[in-house]
């Protein structure tokens, strides 16, 4: 669950670095949403400029490949290269069905779970 500070603004670089510091810590073979990103870094409705950052990330060492949308699919065809986020999830041991979508509820991380020990629905 979020934690309980103030909104952050989506286009401020707070909201960008808290992003980026969650999508870091994203394990292998594990996902989260853009809108999910959004609102544990402070900006519920930013998944759109969670996506832009994103955008400025795919040639680093962040896993960025994590991130999906809300239908647990890519959101990376329209910009060509859905197939190598794909291909780098399914790598990971995730699967993607004929729909090209995974299992959301049991592949989406929340942080929280690490001191949980993995146990989901604590939150």
């Amino acid at each position: 669950m979020p934690d309980t500070a103030p909104p952050v603004s989506p286009d401020s670089a707070p909201f960008r670095a808290r992003v980026l510091a969650l999508v870091e810590r994203i394990p292998a073979g594990r996902v989260m949403t853009y809108g999910q990103l959004a609102t544990l870094a402070g900006s519920p409705g930013a998944a759109r400029q969670v996506g832009y950052i994103m955008n400025t990330v795919a040639e680093s060492e962040l896993p960025w490949q994590r991130v999906i949308n809300a239908q647990g699919a890519v959101s990376t065809d329209k910009l060509g290269f859905g197939d190598i986020q794909r291909g780098l999830l399914v790598a990971e041991g995730i699967a993607f069905d004929a729909s090209l979508r995974c299992d959301l509820k049991r592949l989406q991380w929340w942080p929280d779970e690490e001191e949980a020990g993995g146990q989901t629905g604590l939150f």
